[in-house]
Parts: structure tokens; C-alpha cells; sequence
């Protein structure tokens, strides 16, 4: 009996290593292919384990893209992609958080009704309102701007429903004792609800913001200079006419990962605790 639980063990540990270095492997290959300084030594490698070594490491590609002098202004794109990062993950943090405590302490009646009606806005696509979308904040004149990559995405269902879930488990008690103390219906917001729900504002940071660093096609059809494009879409400027620059486009893609990788390893620590809090009393 012993001995075929350790067999299970030894198959679920070989299991979780293959599919690690399954997981893993792209971000290696991204690595080492942006410390090789020539593209066509990229290519050739490309299809065998040479894929994964690097012989000479050069960091030739990460000061070309950086360089002020360089063709493509990557500064100029990784401030934008900051800026947009920053307004996004605010604005939803904000408005996300108001709109979840207003469904549960609000006393208008038709507030159980909103929650379902707003949940179900989740399961509409964003790509089948783009053109529309974009038809209207032509009509604005705000295309082309930082605002019209923040805006839209701002007040998510899901994250509406999150905070929502959350703020249910705080005792009604807490706010029943700040009322008698004097306390406004927004100050109980701010100053309690928020505080002991601090993991789940790390979760939707965390995930609105990996979301709106990695946004392509919204920034691609409504930016179209780099005066306010995002580093997601200036990626595709290394590539040229019937050429790949992979050494270059490697670099940026490891430049464009690494706040993100940053952020999510300073915070996980209470994204599993919002995890498991969900899990065990949601």
C-alpha cells in the first residue's frame, strides 16, 4: 500500500516537472535568444537545443533598444505602456470598489437586480464592441490619447462582483458601530471596507494590470503615433518588410515582462491570500 502511494507521488512530481519546464521553457528561450547578438544565429538555432544556450552573452541588444538613438523610441513606449498601466489599474481599483460596496450596503431596491445584470455583462465579448467603440470616441475626438486606453476599461463586471464577494464577508457589525460613531456611508467605505479587503485590491491590481499591459488590438486601432502607442504594439515595429529583427524583438519582449513578473512576485503573497479566502469562505 505504502509503496503505491509513493508511486503516485513520484508520477504527480515528474508530471508537475514536465509541465514546469513546459511552462518555462518559452520565457528561457526568450531570454537567451535576446543575450545573442545576431538574428540570423536566432534563426539557426531555432528548432534544436542550441535554442537554449548562449555561448557569448551580449547585452548589445537590450542598449540598442534602449539608446536615445535608437529608430524605434522603446523609452518613449514603455512610458506610455506605465502611464496607461498606472490610470487603468486606478481607475478600476476605484470604481470597481465603489460599485461593489454600493451592491452590497446600497439601499435602493433594484440593487439585487443590478448584480445579476452587471455580472452578465462579462460574458459579452470586448472584441464585438470594438468598432462601435471606436466609432464613438471618434465622435468624442479622444482617440489617439492616453484616456481612450484607460477609459474603457475601467469599471469591469468581474472585478465589480470580486469586490463585491469580499465586502460581504466584512461583519455588519463594524459598520453598524462606525455608524453610531458618526461615520459617513463613504468614509466606512474608505477608512474599513477597503483596509480589511486589502488582498483583494492586490488581486484586481494584479490582474487588471497584467490585463492592460498586455493589451494589443484596443491600443492597435486607436493610437497612431508613438507619442501615446503602448510597448505591446510598438513590438511590432522589429518587424520589417519580409525580416524579423528577433535579437532586438526578444530584448524588448524580456524588457516588457519583467514589471509585470516583478509586481506579481512582490504581491503574491496576498493574491494567495485573496485565493484562499475566496475558496474556503466564498
Amino acid at each position: 500500500m505504502r509503496v503505491g502511494q509513493e508511486r503516485k507521488e513520484m508520477i504527480k512530481t515528474v508530471l508537475l516537472i514536465v509541465f514546469g519546464i513546459i511552462i518555462v521553457s518559452p520565457l528561457v528561450l526568450m531570454l537567451v535568444s535576446s543575450l545573442k547578438d545576431d538574428m540570423y544565429q536566432i534563426m539557426e538555432d531555432m528548432g534544436s537545443i542550441r535554442a537554449f544556450m548562449v555561448t557569448e552573452p551580449s547585452m548589445n541588444n537590450y542598449r540598442e533598444i534602449l539608446s536615445s538613438e535608437s529608430v524605434q523610441n522603446f523609452k518613449r513606449f514603455f512610458l506610455n505602456s506605465i502611464i496607461v498601466l498606472t490610470g487603468t489599474v486606478t481607475g478600476t481599483l476605484l470604481i470597481s470598489s465603489m460599485a461593489g460596496y454600493t451592491l452590497h450596503r446600497g439601499t435602493l431596491a433594484i440593487h439585487k437586480f443590478l448584480l445579476p445584470l452587471i455580472i452578465s455583462l462579462y460574458i459579452i465579448p470586448m472584441e464585438s464592441i470594438m468598432l462601435p467603440l471606436m466609432y464613438q470616441v471618434m465622435k468624442w475626438g479622444i482617440s489617439d490619447t492616453y484616456i481612450v486606453q484607460i477609459l474603457p476599461f475601467i469599471a469591469s463586471p468581474i472585478y465589480i462582483f470580486l469586490f463585491y464577494q469580499f465586502f460581504r464577508q466584512v461583519p455588519i457589525s463594524l459598520s453598524e458601530a462606525a455608524m453610531i460613531e458618526g461615520a459617513s456611508f463613504w468614509r466606512i467605505y474608505w477608512e474599513i471596507f477597503l483596509p480589511i479587503n486589502r488582498s483583494a485590491v492586490v488581486t484586481v491590481a494584479i490582474l487588471q494590470g497584467m490585463d492592460a499591459w498586455n493589451q494589443y488590438l484596443w491600443p492597435l486601432l486607436v493610437t497612431q503615433t508613438e507619442r501615446v502607442r503602448p510597448m505591446s504594439v510598438a513590438l511590432a515595429s522589429f518587424s520589417g518588410t519580409g525580416v524579423v529583427y528577433w535579437d532586438r524583438l526578444m530584448a524588448a519582449s524580456v524588457v516588457m515582462l519583467l514589471p509585470v513578473l516583478v509586481f506579481f512576485l512582490f504581491f503574491q503573497k496576498f493574491f494567495i491570500q485573496s485565493v484562499a479566502s475566496t475558496a474556503v469562505k466564498g
